[in-house]
C-alpha cells in the first residue's frame, strides 16, 4: 500500500503524465488565510455549486463535563478530557471524524490548501459548521493557527509524521492516529470511537451507512454484471487499488464487480503504465478523484482528451462506454460523511 501522503494530488494531476505535463505544477499549495464563518458560507456556496452532499442526520454535540481519562494509542498511553468543548481535527477527515463522534469544535478548523478548496469538503455537515472558521493546514502544517485556536482536545489522524505526533501535545492533549497506513478507514474509525469511549456513534453511522447500501442495492437488477474500479494515476502509472476502502468497500456492499487489477497484490492494485492499459479492460465505470471549482474542472477535462490521444486508453470499455466517474477528491481520504457521499455517488452514476 502506498502511502497516502504520497499520492494526495489535486483530481487535475490523475492523468498528467500522458502529456508530459509537470505533475508539481498540479501539487501547488495555494495557502489560504483564516477564513471566517460568513466568508466561508459564501467560499461554499462558490465551491460545491455542482457537489454531491449527502442527507445527514442532526449531530448534535455531547454535553460539557468533566475529568480525564486514560486512553491506550498506537503511540502509548495519552491523558484526555472526558468531555472536551473545543476538540479540532488535525486534517479535515479528522473534523468529520469529529463531529460524527459528537465532539463540540474549537472555534477554526483545518482545511486542504489545494485541489481547489477554499472551505470545508462539500459533503461534510455544514449544519454543524455555521459558526467555525477555518486556516489551510495541507500540504503545509500551520501549527500557529492550531495553537490560535485554542482547543482543548486534538484529534490526529497524520500519524505518519513522527513529527506531528510529537509536537500536537505541546499544544493540547492528542490521540493520534496512523490513519493512512493501508488499513480501511472504517477500521481506523471504529478503533478510535472505541478508545475514546465513544463506540455508541460509530455503530449509529454504520446503520445510516448499512440502511443506504440497501437502498441503493435494491434498485440494481445484476450489480455483479457491473464491473467497477478506483482509477487514479500518479508517479508516472495508472493506479487501480482499492486504497483506503473508500471506493471498494461501497462497490463490494452493493455487489458490484470490482476490477480484478484492483485486487491484486493484497488489494493495493497494479501500477500501469501506459503500455499496459489493456489491463483495465473489460471495466464498466472508472472512478476518478476531481478537484472543486472551475479551473480544477477545466484542467481535468483538458486532460481526459488529452488522454484520449493513447489509443489504448480510448479503447477502454469504460472509455467508449462514457463510464468515466469523476468524484469529490476529499472522499477517498475516509471519513463517514464521505463514505456515504460516495455511495451517492455510485448510485447517480448507476441508477441516474
Amino acid at each position: 500500500m502506498i502511502p497516502r501522503t504520497f499520492v494526495r494530488r489535486t483530481a487535475s494531476a490523475a492523468l498528467a503524465g500522458l502529456t508530459g505535463l509537470a505533475l508539481a505544477a498540479s501539487c501547488t499549495t495555494d495557502v489560504t488565510p483564516r477564513a471566517e464563518p460568513e466568508e466561508r458560507e459564501a467560499a461554499l456556496d462558490a465551491q460545491c455549486a455542482d457537489a454531491v452532499i449527502p442527507e445527514l442526520p442532526e449531530l448534535e454535540p455531547l454535553p460539557g463535563g468533566e475529568g480525564t481519562q486514560t486512553v491506550a494509542s498506537q503511540f502509548g498511553e495519552v491523558e484526555l478530557p472526558v468531555a472536551p468543548q473545543a476538540a479540532l481535527g488535525m486534517y479535515t477527515t479528522d473534523v468529520d471524524i469529529l463531529i460524527w463522534l459528537r465532539y463540540p469544535l474549537a472555534s477554526t478548523q483545518p482545511i486542504r490548501g489545494d485541489g481547489g478548496y477554499t472551505t470545508f469538503p462539500c459533503f461534510f455537515p455544514q449544519d454543524e459548521l455555521t459558526e467555525v472558521s477555518t486556516f489551510a493546514n495541507y500540504p503545509e502544517y500551520d501549527y500557529e493557527s492550531v495553537l490560535v485556536a485554542e482547543p482543548d482536545f486534538i484529534l490526529n489522524g497524520l500519524g505518519y509524521d513522527p513529527d506531528v505526533v510529537e509536537r500536537l501535545p505541546q499544544i493540547a492533549p492528542t490521540y493520534s492516529v496512523n490513519a493512512f497506513d493501508g488499513q480501511s478507514w472504517m477500521s481506523h474509525f471504529e478503533q478510535t470511537a472505541e478508545a475514546l469511549g465513544r463506540g455508541q456513534y460509530f455503530q449509529e453511522w454504520k446503520a445510516i451507512y448499512d440502511a443506504r447500501v440497501a437502498e441503493v442495492r435494491a434498485q440494481l437488477t445484476d450489480p455483479a454484471a457491473i464491473t467497477v474500479a478506483p482509477v487514479g494515476y500518479w508517479d508516472d502509472q495508472f493506479q487501480t487499488g482499492c486504497y483506503s476502502g473508500v471506493e471498494c468497500q461501497v462497490f463490494e456492499d452493493l455487489g458490484l464487480t470490482v476490477a480484478p487489477t484492483s485486487l491484486e497484490n493484497d488489494r493495493e492494485g497494479e501500477a500501469l503504465s501506459g503500455e499496459q492499459l489493456g489491463r483495465m479492460d473489460g471495466i464498466d465505470y472508472a472512478f476518478m478523484i476531481r478537484g472543486l471549482g472551475g479551473d480544477e474542472e477545466a484542467q481535468f477535462q483538458r486532460l481526459l482528451e488529452e488522454a484520449a490521444e493513447n489509443p489504448l486508453w480510448s479503447g477502454l470499455d469504460f472509455v467508449e462506454q462514457d463510464g468515466i466517474v469523476g468524484y469529490e477528491m476529499e472522499m477517498t481520504f475516509g471519513s463517514p460523511s464521505g463514505q456515504l457521499a460516495f455511495l451517492d455517488v455510485v448510485e447517480a452514476a448507476l441508477v441516474g
